[in-house]
């Protein structure tokens, strides 16, 4: 694809962005409707498109160049394809974060301050090998009013492809702008979109933390950016342990591919040699790669852990167990070592859970539960565009809320300034009060 050709797909998003702020609700979600129908529909055409990305991948995974990882992460099935749809009508059945009065405020008498959600504008997306996060976020572009650009990795190239003309097909005929999702697919066009920052809104990374790195370091665009979980588990002395076991169990098997599985287990020494046989068998029977610091191999054969281990985002059946002395120290280790991703204390003792969550820099930190919860459905949002480990903005899994800002609608009844300046100036009143805006009435007293 030439330069031109991705200036003038950012272009056409632009102009659909501007009708799609004012389509109704209605016309957003009965669109959504259409696209998981869509896709449930073409379920034979998605998994030809998706066989030859997994044939590919495996070939790479043999010369080296794939994780198996990342070929897991490719595969769609039909089960797959079902939850795509319910999670498309379940963005569909979310509430309308736009027109919603976030606060009103009364200047003055007939002279009234909202605060309203809109949509951001035009999105630039770079995401990874899940072909399941192209619809995604779609999905919650068009719910929230957003124009979208969307670029997938080579890998998944013919799966996002097919995905993408079946969206597209889906709105053509309804009150849906023309334009509203584009596909760009070189890693030319990357760069291209990085320079258009008179034109894009906000850019949405998805990958490593070098990746997400480039792209902030490489464009004058905002940039909301999912980088790599390191997430961990912190068994307190004070822990449950037949829970703890079996938190800790699905935090790593029950999806090891993906950002919010655990890749440190982190264990008080108080209760580690009660804990730790009994984990490592089952780790070791789902055949998880384990590896521990001194005071593990005390107690259980495994292999050393590095210093590099620490920092590792496995994204597979590995793991890294550490025996620490203190919740002071775990809270210190997670510090150091997480991607301020999501992190989990498993204790009895609610005055030792509230030091670590509150202490633990992370977007979502977790009280007796597995960090696999770390996902914009289950949160409720429907769905997620990505999880943002940055402080700005959005933080955690990014839903519809997540996609919105917000402008000030200010209705007057003639109001001058000079009313309100000089010796004699008027003051305000500055009252919040509850209201909804509504276009061209003052709310009554």
């Amino acid at each position: 694809m030439t330069e031109r050709a991705t200036e003038e797909k950012v272009a056409e998003a632009q102009t659909a962005a501007l009708e799609l702020a004012k389509a109704d609700d209605e016309v957003r979600s009965a669109a959504l409707h259409d696209i998981a129908d869509a896709i449930e529909d073409a379920e034979a055409r998605i998994l030809e498109a998706n066989e030859k990305d997994v044939a590919e991948g495996e070939e790479m995974l043999e010369a080296g160049e794939y994780s198996r990882a990342l070929v897991d992460r490719l595969e769609l099935s039909p089960s797959k394809l079902e939850s795509i749809a319910e999670m498309v009508r379940s963005v569909a059945e979310q509430d309308d974060p736009l027109g919603r009065t976030l606060s009103a405020r009364r200047l003055d008498e007939d002279l009234e301050l909202y605060k309203v959600g809109v949509p951001i504008g035009v999105i630039g997306t770079v995401f990874e090998s899940r072909p399941d996060a192209l619809v995604q976020i779609a999905a919650l572009s068009l719910k929230s009013g957003n124009a979208v650009i969307l670029k997938g990795g080579s890998e998944a190239s013919h799966s996002n492809r097919v995905l993408y003309e079946i969206i597209r097909d889906a709105t053509a005929d309804l009150d849906v702008p023309e334009g509203w999702a584009q596909l760009i697919e070189a890693r030319e066009d990357v760069n291209t979109m990085l320079d258009m920052d008179d034109a894009i809104d906000l850019l949405m990374p998805r990958g490593s933390s070098e990746f997400v790195s480039y792209i902030q370091d490489n464009t004058q665009i905002p940039v909301l950016g999912h980088t790599e979980g390191i997430c961990h588990v912190f068994v307190d002395r004070e822990a449950d342990l037949s829970m703890a076991e079996d938190v800790a169990f699905d935090a790593k098997v029950q999806y090891p591919a993906v950002c919010n599985a655990v890749e440190t287990l982190l264990v008080h020494e108080a209760v580690a040699e009660d804990f730790l046989p009994e984990i490592v068998e089952r780790y070791r029977e789902a055949d998880v790669t384990l590896r521990g610091d001194g005071a593990t191999r005390q107690i259980v054969d495994l292999d050393p852990a590095t210093d590099d281990d620490w920092d590792t985002e496995y994204g597979d059946l590995e793991l890294s167990i550490k025996v620490v002395d203190s919740l002071a120290t775990a809270i210190d280790h997670i510090n150091t070592h997480g991607s301020k991703h999501t992190e989990s204390i498993l204790t009895e003792d609610s005055d030792r859970a509230s030091t670590f969550m509150r202490s633990i820099d992370a977007a979502s930190v977790f009280h007796n539960a597995s960090t696999r919860f770390a996902d914009g459905y289950r949160y409720g949002l429907g769905a997620e565009v990505g999880i943002s480990t940055g402080k700005i903005h959005a933080r955690g899994p990014v839903g519809l809320e997540g996609l919105t800002t917000y402008k000030y609608y200010l209705e007057g009844d003639g109001q001058l300034v000079a009313t309100y300046s000089g010796e004699s100036a008027k003051p305000y009143r500055h009252e919040e009060f509850a209201g909804e805006w509504v276009p061209g009435h003052l709310a009554e007293e």
